[in-house]
């Protein structure tokens, strides 16, 4: 595949908020050459708000986030696999980042959920639910 490769910190930080629960999401991203996934941005604020803000308006991002919400009277978790490829974002780093997708998902083990999202409407909290 033209997928590059993930840098081990992406998977070190994927395992911390599968295992730990520290972290509630991480940002991934393209390094400046495209030659490799690294991780922008890991937080352990569980604020869905935050964590849409951190997506840029015009630039495409991958991201995982560990939902947490009641069900039947308990407390649930669901982590989730965002693509985030806004339509305004130009179409080079779209297509490498198309193609260099699965490379990166294959490699998170645990994602219950995938979400594609091309403008906000698409990444609301209930899309996750």
């Amino acid at each position: 595949s033209s997928g590059v490769p993930v840098h081990n910190d992406c998977l070190t930080a994927f395992q911390q908020l599968k295992l730990g629960k520290k972290i509630k999401y991480i940002v991934y991203t393209l390094n400046a050459t495209n030659t490799e996934i690294v991780v922008e941005k890991s937080s352990s604020s569980s604020n869905y708000e935050e964590f849409i803000a951190d997506l840029p308006e015009n630039e495409c991002r991958w991201a995982v986030y560990d939902f947490e919400f009641e069900k039947e009277g308990a407390k649930r978790n669901k982590i989730c696999f965002f693509s985030w490829s806004p339509d305004t974002a130009k179409i080079k780093p779209k297509m490498v980042f198309a193609s260099s997708r699965d490379g990166l998902r294959k490699q998170l083990q645990g994602v219950q959920l995938e979400i594609q999202g091309t403008d906000p409407s698409e990444i609301e909290f209930e899309t996750g639910l």
